[in-house]
């Protein structure tokens, strides 16, 4: 094996240099600034980070050998992962290790808030004794309301009702049967607004979540409510909370991440109802040291040619993904994609049928590429064949295998049944000439779909003129149709439309498509082709 070279360029646990050590020679240069990093980047094979280095498309296009970006730490928001993944460079996360010391910091913030820790220390250094200044409330017998409930949520909830509070849950992918069997009371967002006495957020940053709590939002809310932010900035409209928080509707904040970080401009820190903190989250020794050793182990792993585990652009097959599987490894990843992406919900079992020649291999590789599809539309970040299985378990997804050796009309079918919290939908699909994806099912609709990297899909009345107005729309917006299939249950019924376009639509257009009467769901998706 050739020694590799690996440029670290933030503070990294010495525990994890150590390991680089063993296997490629480890250059330590902090404190770089983009164009000095820009004009070394080319001699190295691998870059290590934290959240102090941008990596920008520009960086990693002059990374000749680069092969491996590493983020120590869960985010990888200061990693351009498309251009990554356009030059073939494999980005690797260390997603467990700081779950506990964020959680331990969000009661921590959760206490300070409701005891008046920062102000009563910051009066008591001053000289002052006002002891009925600072009176606070108790968490025990609280509703805490739990916006999120992956690891760190999850966590939070055990140390939460550890203290006598009561738990509220709300995760728009996690079945409530999932979070009952925890011993926790599974809400709506409404819901979790209306009763919770603190609220605190656990969800990843996304065009779904930015602003999750606005104005409206606030409104909603508990009078006196107070509100924890340990996860990431732009979650929460930041002027909206300050008006919230003056006009006492929220009783108090505790952030650690906000919008623009350093946040010095912001008028959140005048308010002494604000407990915060810079970006403290997972600032401890141990989960510094178990972010550094995880994603070590993993470069390792890499150059020593060993699948790795914590892979965000780049799924690993396991050893026994067989060859004749493999071509339908694409068509099960795009299929739990578009199944998510249109139907949406709180997943609670998942029943594949593989019908015709398929049937006669091993297929867990693909129920586990139909999962990975299926959950990076939840998270929005890195599912593999690793840890895809494992996230459905911990999410309290059932999945069930069928398969028949006869497929009535393909050589193969693989059919999709998936129940969730809101009802039962499918879909099915097949490969043409050996590699051509073809979705050829959605619930009712007999339909043949070539899946393309942006589609539009309508369901709607079917009556004259549905299909031009949609066109003309489209049109109007300079959107070109590169194709369109139709599909009905019967004759002036309900119809479904899939366009292939050219480019991204926007959520306007969308909800102008929306707007018509004869139009009943209007969705567009984008697809990992």
């Amino acid at each position: 094996m050739d020694l590799k070279k690996v440029l670290v360029s933030d503070p990294l646990a010495e525990d994890g240099i150590t390991i680089l050590k063993e296997v490629a020679q480890v250059d330590v240069k902090t404190g770089l600034s983009h164009e000095e990093l820009l004009s070394i980047i080319g001699d190295y094979d691998a870059l290590l980070v934290r959240s102090g280095t941008q990596v920008e498309a520009d960086i990693i296009a002059a990374g000749k050998k680069l092969k491996v970006i590493g983020r120590a730490g869960v985010g990888v928001d200061n990693i351009d992962v498309e251009k990554a993944t356009e030059l073939g460079v494999l980005v690797i996360n260390a997603p467990g290790g700081n779950t506990i010391s964020a959680a331990e910091h969000t009661m921590a913030m959760m206490m300070a808030l409701s005891r008046n820790v920062a102000n009563a220390c910051g009066s008591l250094r001053c000289g002052e004794w006002k002891r009925s200044k600072f009176i606070g409330v108790e968490l025990y017998r609280k509703k805490l309301g739990v916006i999120g409930f992956g690891r760190i949520g999850q966590e939070v909830a055990v140390r939460a009702r550890a203290f006598g509070m009561d738990i509220l849950a709300y995760d728009p992918y996690i079945s409530s049967e999932y979070i009952e069997k925890q011993g926790y009371t599974p809400v709506t967002l409404d819901q979790l607004f209306a009763g919770a006495d603190f609220i605190t957020i656990h969800a990843p940053k996304t065009s779904a979540t930015k602003y999750l709590i606005d104005a409206d939002a606030l409104a909603r809310m508990k009078d006196g409510v107070r509100i924890i932010n340990v996860a990431r900035g732009g979650l929460i409209d930041e002027k909206a909370l300050y008006d919230a928080i003056v006009s006492g509707k929220v009783a108090g904040a505790a952030l650690d991440v906000f919008e623009n970080e350093p946040p010095s401009d912001s008028p959140l820190l005048q308010l002494e109802q604000v407990v915060c903190t810079p970006h403290l989250g997972a600032s401890t020794e141990e989960a510094q040291v178990k972010v550094a050793v995880q994603v070590a182990e993993q470069f390792v792993r890499l150059f020593k040619g060993e699948p790795v585990q914590m892979a965000v652009n780049a799924p690993i097959l396991p050893p026994e993904a067989m060859a004749e599987v493999e071509p339908f490894i694409p068509l099960m990843t795009t299929m739990g994609s578009f199944f998510m992406q249109f139907f949406g919900g709180r997943i609670k079992s998942v029943e594949i049928n593989y019908s015709g020649e398929v049937s006669a291999h091993p297929v867990a590789p693909l129920t586990t590429a139909l999962l990975i599809g299926l959950l990076q539309v939840i998270l929005r970040s890195n599912v593999n064949y690793v840890n895809a299985p494992p996230i459905a378990k911990q999410r309290g997804i059932k999945i069930e295998e069928t398969t028949s050796r006869n497929a009535p009309i393909y050589r193969n079918l693989i059919t999709v049944k998936i129940t969730t919290e809101e009802g039962t939908h499918s879909i099915a699909g097949t490969l043409f000439e050996g590699s051509e994806m073809r979705i050829v099912q959605i619930d009712n609709y007999g339909i043949e779909i070539v899946p393309s990297r942006y589609m539009v899909v309508n369901r709607y009345h079917d009556r004259t003129g549905v299909v031009g107005k949609v066109g003309t729309l489209l049109g109007n917006n300079s959107i070109n149709i590169a194709s369109m299939q139709l599909g009905r249950n019967l004759e002036r019924g309900e119809a479904l439309m899939v366009l292939q376009v050219d480019s991204p639509i926007s959520p306007e257009i969308i909800a102008e498509l929306q707007g018509d009467d004869l139009m009943i769901k209007s969705c567009f998706i984008e697809l990992p082709l």
